[in-house]
């Protein structure tokens, strides 16, 4: 396995991550996941050279102390980590964010939904969106 087969996930619901966790366990993924609670923290384990940069970053758009839509403008804007695809799963169905997620060039942007099976559904997307993007550009997202 390598460091680029992480997953970063940025949340701050316990239930959430619990999700999260459940469904890729579910979906036969074996990619490490990180978990930190708000996009600070997710700056900070980012930019901490002794964690293993993430292929993917799953990003919660409402936390304390610095949201997702935040993170996303701290990150986009730092050369060393602008390239690492972020998927925002979030339950904001408002424009507003999604437009704003978009313009700073994220990979996708989901709704969670209230149903599981729903869910794992999303995170197979995901997944399989992840594993073909890998696939398709050689070297993508190592550090």
């Amino acid at each position: 396995m390598q460091p680029h087969d992480h997953i970063l996930l940025i949340e701050d619901d316990d239930v959430d991550t619990m999700t999260v966790r459940r469904a890729l366990k579910d979906l036969g993924a074996t990619h490490p996941l990180d978990c930190v609670t708000n996009g600070e923290e997710g700056l900070i384990f980012l930019r901490d050279p002794a964690n293993f940069r993430p292929g993917l970053i799953l990003l919660d758009l409402n936390m304390p102390r610095m949201n997702g839509l935040e993170f996303l403008a701290e990150m986009k804007a730092d050369p060393a980590l602008k390239y690492i695809p972020v998927v925002v799963l979030t339950t904001s169905k408002e424009e507003t964010d999604r437009m704003v997620s978009f313009r700073h060039s994220v990979a996708g942007y989901m709704v969670k939904p209230v149903d599981y099976r729903q869910f794992v559904e999303i995170m197979r997307v995901i997944r399989d969106y992840w594993m073909t993007s890998e696939q398709a550009v050689p070297g993508a997202a190592k550090s």
